[in-house]
């Protein structure tokens, strides 16, 4: 069951972006809508489930030329496992990061002082179990 063509801003409404995204996908060469005769891009079912693709590419951190990679008739799958793969190291490094400030958090949340400088938190490797009075 294949849809009726959608304008622009139909598709923009539909899947929560400003049209002014859509053309920029379009001059990145991410998207390429038929024309009517007035010259108004048309959405189809190809074109909707590309802009859903690049919409996930997105959520996962991926910048648009390398959702252009992952797209692209033909990729390469070597260049694909590439892609994916630096962007999954990108991902661990954040998830590192977050939980380290996490750390830092939870430890401020149990420590006894009201003072920055008496709870240690923000020390590598200290914690307020580990803070001694006179440290």
């Amino acid at each position: 069951m294949r849809s009726s063509r959608l304008g622009i801003g139909e598709v923009a409404l539909r899947h929560g972006v400003a049209a002014h995204v859509l053309r920029h996908w379009e001059d990145r060469g991410l998207l390429a809508p038929a024309r009517d005769g007035a010259g108004r891009r048309r959405y189809g079912d190809d074109e909707l489930a590309r802009v859903a693709v690049i919409l996930r590419g997105k959520e996962a951190g991926l910048s648009l030329d390398a959702i252009r990679v992952l797209v692209e008739d033909g990729g390469d799958p070597v260049v694909r496992r590439a892609v994916l793969g630096a962007q999954a190291a990108v991902l661990r490094e954040r998830i590192a990061a977050a939980r380290a400030a996490l750390g830092i958090v939870e430890c401020a949340l149990g420590c006894e002082s009201h003072e920055p400088e008496g709870c240690g938190c923000g020390q590598a490797g200290r914690g307020p179990e580990r803070v001694q009075p006179g440290d």
